[in-house]
């Protein structure tokens, strides 16, 4: 299995419990598709280079995985269609 980088940029206006519940399903993907996950590190609030979506703070997550290629797929297309998800970027790590 390969090793991933998933970095998130959530809406910052979510409570920490859908914060929470949210990073917890693409987890819970990776989990599922016979990967796992390695390390979730919360960076907090930052502020956006530019505006997104009218919004100009968002809340940086990065996931750190290992899964079988499809994974990064299904990550991209559930992260494409989520109303709480302003940005993201999957990247192969090399070892």
């Amino acid at each position: 299995m390969q090793k991933y980088e998933m970095l998130m940029l959530l809406v910052n206006d979510l409570e920490d419990e859908a914060k929470e519940a949210e990073i917890k399903k693409y987890a819970d993907i990776v989990a599922a598709m016979g990967g796992n996950v390695e390390a979730t590190d919360k960076w907090g609030t930052k502020k956006l280079a530019y505006a997104i979506e009218d919004k100009t703070e968002a809340y940086y997550v990065l996931m750190t995985f290992r899964a079988p290629g499809a994974t990064v797929a299904e990550l991209d297309r559930v992260a494409g269609i989520s109303g709480n998800i302003l940005r993201r970027v999957i990247t192969k790590v090399e070892e």
